[in-house]
């Protein structure tokens, strides 16, 4: 069993925590090594060697963090989180490392008066991390093959309009909403291009005792 860190941003890990979104789609990164033919002749990659692990594996999440102020001028790999550094979460919540409570209040969004300067996830520490995923299935599929069930399955719980993201009706003169449609426009937003239409790493994950 192996771990690797994975990125969600705020809204995605309090999906997460709230038990509503179990999968995760990320674009693949051309070339990709492994290539079969398919049955309509086209070229597809084969679903190995994925950057986020195999079935079995596990993932811990960095996501966008603080810790107390007066540590602000300390480097993320220079903090000592065995002497209890407590650390909030721009998801909401916070804890301290072998606190019995830490995990219970992941839903209060109030900035406590002692946090620091906000540290992108991308530097979270793996001594920082409060969600541990086990990955539990990984295939390769286009990014416009999402389903209503996987778009929801992604934390979507309201459909949305893909233009303007907000509750249908909106104006835009789209059609009935759908969890896609939010989807779609979580995807762009994030940076994506959905009439691309990439391949993507789909992954099915479930949450395990935290870290």
């Amino acid at each position: 069993m192996k771990e690797r860190p994975i990125l969600f941003n705020a809204p995605m890990v309090r999906a997460i925590l709230e038990g509503q979104k179990t999968v995760t789609r990320r674009a693949l990164k051309m070339p990709h090594g492994l290539w079969e033919t398919s049955a309509t002749g086209e070229l597809v990659p084969i679903p190995v060697n994925c950057p986020y692990g195999q079935p079995g594996d596990r993932l811990w999440v960095r996501e966008t963090y603080q810790v107390s102020n007066k540590y602000d001028a300390v480097k993320p790999c220079d903090l000592d989180y065995d002497r209890g550094i407590s650390t909030y979460y721009a998801a909401g919540g916070s804890r301290s490392k072998g606190s019995s409570s830490e995990y219970e209040d992941y839903d209060d969004v109030r900035v406590p008066d002692w946090v620091g300067k906000i540290r992108p996830s991308i530097f979270m520490p793996r001594a920082a991390c409060r969600i541990l995923l086990e990955v539990t299935t990984v295939r390769v599929e286009r990014l416009q093959d999402i389903t209503e069930e996987q778009a929801r399955a992604e934390g979507i719980t309201d459909g949305g309009c893909n233009n303007c993201g907000n509750h249908e009706p909106c104006g835009c003169e789209c059609p009935a909403p759908s969890a896609v449609d939010s989807f779609v426009h979580l995807w762009n937003s994030t940076g994506g291009d959905w009439d691309e239409n990439p391949w993507v790493w789909v992954i099915e994950f479930k949450r395990v005792t935290p870290p």
